[in-house]
């Protein structure tokens, strides 16, 4: 009998996945914070001009072709072989080329100081490539409980040793030398915690359909890469590093809040949509559960961080970094939205609708450059984040609700739902700002404005109960391996 590589449970899956999410971001922004202060905009602005480089290799490293294997709906035992042999050779060539082409990138970035920490970072690119079949199986799974124990050692050896060599001085390199040492440890675990013994093959038959799924969606998250960083790497040409560096900061605390609640359900989505690819009533009202629900959970601390830009990076990271402030509260705007485009996008491509997301990132990407190059140029940071939010909410999110509604997905009814977790996150984004402007005491406004948060967005979450039992449901209906 083969086992099985099927996993009950999307519900279940998703809250494993919220934890798992949770705990990383909790420890990697404690850690950040040490770094941040330890380490200080210049050094942060360079290791941003690394990962800026990495992300770009990361976003088609594998050529698209491991996302087949969640949406594959046969046995995936056919086609993993040839996924890792794709994976891999398209790593280890797209590996050489950033070595060679770093030093023009740093040259373009203004901080020639960040070739070696990108040599180093593309390490990463190797072991994604290595481990990229796995973790589809995992995803396709629902593994959620086992990813999480993968990710946290990601994060946790990967950050130790970060703060450690920057204790020790070395500046960005010790950010770049822990990311890697992170990855490679977690890729052995990867390895030995796939659901399918892991091997290279090449069945001819299958390189054809696979490239023709995988180049449009390698060529969507490239275009995808480029809406998604195009206002760090307009920061870094523009502004120099060290304004990249109070971005960076910025950027990051602008996707804390909604990532801890949109990386879980990035994760199960794909895989529930696949699930109920059968039955296109059943998945059309999980996409729509899945909006409700993220809506919910994120709309609160998002607008929470829009009225409190300036007492949260004063607090927690110092005077040092309050130019980051100016950039905040338009780019927690952009995160929200970005995350039900990345939602849509995730949706799409299961419908087999690869080149139409291809089609939607390069019309942002024509309106975002010139938006950018405007917005840096008449208000430095906080232009580039507004121009990145405008963007995001009038051209990309418009532009995929229009293809969902084409899709046969009805607008009106989730327009229902999101209205009240709309209104009440627009609330309490006042009272943030309120208190921020009213109560002396940094801590006790941050503390007033937050539990406001957290209690608007626990009373939407608990209206949500019947989306959870639908949801509960995705995932037992996918098919089931059978006995050989």
């Amino acid at each position: 009998m083969k086992p099985s590589i099927e996993a009950p449970g999307a519900t279940n899956a998703f809250a494993w996945s919220l934890l798992n999410t949770a705990l990383s971001r909790l420890g990697t922004l404690a850690i950040g914070i040490l770094l941040a202060r330890l380490l200080g905009p210049e050094s942060f602005g360079t290791f941003a001009i690394a990962l800026v480089a990495l992300m770009a290799i990361l976003s088609f490293n594998e050529l698209g072709v491991s996302l087949a294997i969640v949406r594959w709906p046969g046995d995936p035992r056919e086609i993993a072989p040839t996924v890792n042999t794709i994976s891999v050779a398209g790593s280890a060539v797209f590996c050489c080329g950033a070595f060679f082409a770093a030093p023009l990138f740093t040259a373009a970035m203004g901080d020639p100081e960040a070739t070696d920490v990108i040599r180093v970072l593309i390490a990463s690119v190797f072991i994604n490539g290595i481990v990229a079949s796995p973790a589809a199986l995992l995803q396709r799974g629902f593994r959620e409980k086992t990813r999480l124990g993968i990710d946290q050692v990601n994060v946790w050896i990967g950050a130790i040793l970060s703060v450690l060599l920057a204790v020790a001085g070395m500046g960005a390199m010790a950010l770049a030398v822990g990311r890697v040492a992170g990855s490679l440890i977690s890729g052995a675990v990867f390895l030995a915690a796939s659901p399918l013994p892991y091997r290279f093959g090449l069945d001819r038959s299958l390189v054809g359909p696979l490239l023709r799924f995988g180049m449009p969606l390698a060529g969507t998250s490239l275009i995808f890469f480029a809406v998604s960083y195009a206002d760090q790497l307009a920061v870094g040409t523009i502004l120099g590093s060290t304004a990249l560096g109070f971005y960076a900061l910025a950027f990051n605390l602008s996707s804390w809040p909604v990532s801890i609640v949109a990386q879980p359900l990035r994760r199960v989505a794909p895989a529930s949509f696949s699930a109920l690819q059968h039955d296109r009533a059943a998945m059309n009202a999980a996409l729509t559960s899945i909006i409700a629900l993220l809506g919910s959970a994120a709309l609160p601390p998002v607008f929470f961080l829009v009225g409190s830009a300036v007492p949260i990076v004063a607090f927690i990271y110092g005077q040092a970094w309050l130019p980051a402030a100016s950039a905040l509260s338009w780019l927690a705007v952009a995160a929200i939205s970005k995350v039900f485009c990345d939602l849509a996008y995730d949706f799409l491509v299961v419908l087999g609708k690869s080149g139409t997301v291809l089609m939607i990132q390069a019309a942002s990407l024509l309106v975002l450059v010139p938006a950018l190059v405007a917005g840096a140029s008449w208000f430095g940071l906080a232009g580039i984040a507004a121009a990145q939010a405008f963007v995001a909410c009038s051209v990309v999110l418009p532009l995929y609700l229009w293809q969902l509604q084409k899709s046969g997905i009805r607008l009106h009814p989730i327009a229902r739902k999101m209205l009240l977790p709309l209104v009440a996150s627009v609330i309490t984004g006042l009272l943030a700002w309120t208190a921020a402007s009213m109560i002396p005491d940094t801590l006790l406004a941050l503390v007033a404005g937050g539990v406001a948060a957290l209690v608007v967005a626990a009373i939407l979450v608990r209206r949500q109960a019947d989306q959870f039992r639908l949801l509960r449901t995705i995932g037992r209906t996918a098919p089931k391996e059978v006995p050989a």
